[in-house]
Formats: C-alpha cells, structure tokens, sequence
C-alpha cells in the first residue's frame, strides 16, 4: 500500500479491555464506560480505523484522515486474532473455521470467508488482563490464531462459538505488517505513516 504522509496525525495503540473503541459519547448511558481518550491527548478529528468490541484487546490504529481509513478499510487487509477458547480446540473445529462457518450478523445468517486458522503450541505472552480469565480448575483453555480479511460484528467470537468452543479472550495481534509486537495494554504510539 502506498504510504500516506500528510500533516495528518497517525496513532498505533493497544486498546485494553474494558475500552470502546471511540473517543466520547453524547449517549447517557454510555458515561460510565472507559473512552479511548483516557489513553492519550489525541489531537482533534482522531478516528479508529475500524473497531474492537469492548471485551476484546489489542491492535487498534488511528489517524486523522479520514480518507486513509476508509482505503485501508476498504483493502480487506489482513487481521489477525489470537484466541483464548473454552476446551482443548479439535482438528476437526480449525477446518470448519479454516473453510468458513455460518454465523448471524444483524439477524441474518451470513457465511464466513475461508481464512487462516491454527492452534497455538504455546500460550501466547501478552499483557495481563484487567480482568481475569476463568483458570483450568473449570476445564482447559486453548488458544488459535485466526486471521481474516473481512470484519463482521463480534466475528472471531461468533466463529469459535459456531464450533463448540466459545472465546474466553480475544487479542488482536495484527493489522497487515503492523503487529503489536511487545506492546503493553494502553499503550500509545504515534507513527508517521502505516505501513501495511
């Protein structure tokens, strides 16, 4: 993708759990909830480019040009998830995900995309949640790694649930070349430009 260099502003975060993926809300109902602003003086006109349910972490990119996010939005790049499952996820559950699932999206049934999907050997280390995981006295836990190009509402957890094994934690690890490598939760940096 052509880079963008612009007197736009450009920010890599780790969204925490807990968080919206927004800056504030005019909505009554939502003045309780942790903002994205509570992270950083984000300049004004700062956007998400694309979103992450508030239960779920991780890679969050934002930017001030409007235009940028709608190409990337637009691209189908390439997201990846790591996914902490309720059970010891089969062989037989990642080729259903692998070849696409059906899952209901606004009330209607919708057929997944196929996409790449594998079991992790080992736990992935990623920073500690705000609020705990259930443990392995209430059965064992598994984690896969699911990348997708398309972005439905709550997707991956929807997905995982279609095949017997609900996500417990949903971390966000990668957005094209952008991964969030050693990143702590809530952290912030601003970029000159995505490369993706």
């Amino acid at each position: 993708m052509e880079a963008y260099k612009t007197e736009h502003r450009h920010f890599i975060i780790f969204k925490p759990f807990g968080y919206l993926s927004q800056f504030a809300s005019n909505d009554s109902k939502q003045q309780s909830k942790k903002f994205l602003g509570r992270l950083h003086d984000f300049p004004e006109g700062i956007m998400a480019i694309g979103r992450l349910d508030e239960a779920s972490e991780g890679l969050l990119l934002l930017t001030t040009n409007g235009k940028m996010s709608a190409h990337i939005n637009s691209q189908k790049v390439d997201k990846e998830y790591y996914a902490q499952v309720d059970g010891d996820i089969t062989e037989a559950a990642i080729a259903q995900l692998q070849t696409g699932v059906d899952i209901r999206v606004e009330g209607e049934m919708y057929s997944t995309k196929p996409c790449k999907a594998f079991k992790l050997e080992s736990i992935p280390v990623l920073p500690k949640r705000a609020k705990k995981i259930r443990d392995d006295r209430h059965g064992p836990t598994s984690w896969v790694s699911i990348t997708l190009n398309e972005g439905k509402f709550r997707q991956v957890r929807k997905m995982t649930s279609v095949v017997g094994f609900p996500t417990l934690r949903l971390v966000r690890v990668r957005v094209g070349g952008i991964h969030i490598n050693t990143m702590d939760a809530g952290e912030v940096i601003e970029v000159t430009e995505f490369d993706l």
